[in-house]
């Protein structure tokens, strides 16, 4: 007799709720009107993407970056609102964003 079993025989009447599922993250993060920007610069030679424009709490900015760094596997960082992604995936980043729900623009190059 394992501890579900146990656990009926003790509350015959409880009925076991489903949990909710979310099947994403975008639920959750806060969305906007404004386009998020997604440039791009060299900063001491090497290259960099850059995402700024967003308005909603920087928790919830900060995940946004987690997940972009984790699905990209790159480096990077989250400074002054902005995110900074190692390397050149603006491409990636914006469609990244765009399933995500966000509007994008790209600017520069």
């Amino acid at each position: 007799m394992d501890l579900q079993d146990q656990l009926k025989n003790l509350f015959p009447d409880h009925v076991q709720e489903e949990p909710i599922k979310n099947d994403s993250e975008a639920s959750e993060i806060w969305m906007q009107d404004d386009p998020i920007i997604c440039k791009y610069e060299k900063r001491k030679g090497k290259p960099i993407t850059i995402l700024e424009g967003y308005t909603g709490a920087n928790e919830d900015f900060k995940a946004l970056a987690k997940d972009i760094k984790t699905t990209l596997s790159v480096g990077g960082s989250f400074k002054d609102d902005k995110i900074i992604i190692q390397g050149d995936y603006r491409d990636k980043i914006m469609k990244i964003l765009q399933d995500k729900g966000f509007k994008v623009k790209r600017v520069g190059g």
